[in-house]
């Protein structure tokens, strides 16, 4: 399964349950606890009220080797929390009638294998495909892979289980995805993020991941081994640019992603609730989540030492308009 470290926070924080949650001492002792006992280096953190950024700030290293802390501005990989920007493009592009919900994958991909022929891209998106979190026992993660090459590695696989016969993770799913919304576009999903997500709604440190770009504030990446903080591995340049969770972000820009949840700027409302209780989509309008999976709640995003995948929200309180 791929692995990418420097992503979206693990630390669980419910501040509904902190009396006085925005009191500056309350939450930065919650958070030092929190990181401490969970090994966390970094983090960066965003409380959102009406809309409004009530506290933001940075804990920790943002680096350890060269001892630069975390800060608000602080670039982190998104890990799977980039899957509900995947997600939203999708269902934007669905209200344009350029993809069905519905729509066999067959539909885009022709040499699509015969177990697909019940996948539709709404199984894609909430994890009722059956495609095998195999493939990442199939590649070489230090090796380049074309969309083309990646889609075959996953064609080539059994599925885990008949297409709606239940629900597991997926990130090659997602991967799929992404290259579905180039076979429907003709543009990579990064370009279209950009151009429809990103800068609309002024995320201006969003983007995909690149390791060959000067990306000012970007934090390192780390792992735990028997205890002990490792630098994350090296993956393939092309494998950290997949639609499965490729992303750079801060969470001032993951402030400005939660504001427009409330609001009808890029989806229209019956959008976000037109995959059913499992899928991303619904729970997106409601909590800012990635795309479906059991939700944890977490604060801001942050240096991890565990890879994180589509389990992980950031923490929303609809009747306060709290976001953490």
């Amino acid at each position: 399964m791929k692995r990418r470290a420097a992503i979206a926070a693990v630390v669980l924080l419910s501040l509904c349950s902190i009396p006085g949650f925005a009191q500056d001492g309350k939450v930065d002792e919650y958070i030092q606890s929190e990181m401490a006992k969970r090994k966390i280096p970094g983090l960066s953190l965003a409380v959102v009220r009406n809309g409004e950024v009530i506290k933001a700030g940075g804990y920790g290293l943002a680096n350890i080797e060269l001892n630069c802390p975390a800060t608000k501005e602080t670039i982190y990989q998104s890990g799977s929390v980039g899957k509900q920007f995947t997600a939203t493009l999708v269902m934007m592009l669905v209200e344009e009638g350029k993809i069905g919900l519905d729509d066999p994958i067959s539909r885009f991909f022709q040499d699509a294998p015969a177990a697909w022929k019940n996948i539709t891209v709404r199984r894609l998106l909430t994890h009722t495909s059956g495609i095998s979190d195999k493939l990442y026992d199939q590649i070489d993660l230090r090796r380049d892979y074309t969309e083309d090459e990646l889609y075959h590695k996953i064609a080539s696989l059994p599925l885990d289980f008949a297409p709606g016969e239940k629900w597991n993770y997926s990130n090659p799913g997602y991967l799929m995805l992404g290259i579905l919304i180039r076979k429907a576009t003709g543009e990579f999903y990064g370009d279209l993020l950009q151009k429809r997500i990103f800068i609309p709604l002024g995320m201006g440190t969003a983007r995909i991941i690149s390791e060959a770009d000067i990306v000012m504030n970007r934090a390192a990446g780390y792992r735990l081994v028997k205890g002990e903080l490792k630098n994350q591995e090296w993956v393939a340049p092309m494998i950290n640019t997949t639609a499965d969770g490729s992303l750079y972000l801060t969470v001032l820009d993951m402030a400005k992603w939660d504001a427009a949840l409330y609001t009808e700027k890029l989806l229209k409302k019956p959008a976000w609730t037109r995959c059913g209780p499992r899928s991303g989509l619904t729970t997106a309008r409601r909590r800012s989540t990635v795309s479906a999976g059991d939700s944890m709640r977490y604060a801001g995003i942050g240096s991890s030492n565990t890879a994180v995948h589509g389990r992980d929200s950031t923490p929303t309180f609809p009747a306060m308009r709290v976001t953490g």
